[in-house]
């Protein structure tokens, strides 16, 4: 099942606003979600998606869903699986949002590490 854009939006404010209020500290743009779909550019079209980000340009702080991102990879999933993702995702950004708001990295390399297997997995694959 894929949810209208609209629901998504429902279900993204339902569950943000179930995260403490300090996670929102400083993060001057909130959360919002986008239309389109974000292909990762380091993999071949549909192969990997950017389900959300966490931005900190001259805009300030906020953090962005890729509703097309779900919609490509959770096409199978119930409501219940797309809350889970949209939770999951919420919970990653903001981990990076407080990350960096306490000049830390961890997550930014977790998520590179994990990138760099996923390339070189996917060149085994091809050969």
């Amino acid at each position: 099942m894929v949810p209208t854009y609209e629901q998504m939006g429902d279900w993204l404010e339902e569950i943000a606003g179930g995260f403490p209020d300090a996670f929102f500290l400083d993060l001057d743009g909130g959360i919002q979600l986008e239309e389109e779909a974000l292909p990762d550019p380091d993999f071949p079209p549909g192969e990997m998606y950017i389900m959300g980000e966490y931005v900190h340009d001259m805009l300030g702080r906020y953090i962005v869903l890729y509703y097309g991102s779900f919609a490509a990879l959770l096409p199978e999933e119930d409501e219940e699986g797309w809350k889970d993702e949209i939770f999951a995702t919420v919970a990653h950004e903001f981990t990076h949002h407080l990350e960096e708001t306490a000049g830390l990295h961890a997550l930014d390399d977790k998520d590179a590490e994990f990138l760099r297997q996923a390339l070189e997995e996917y060149g085994e694959e091809k050969k």
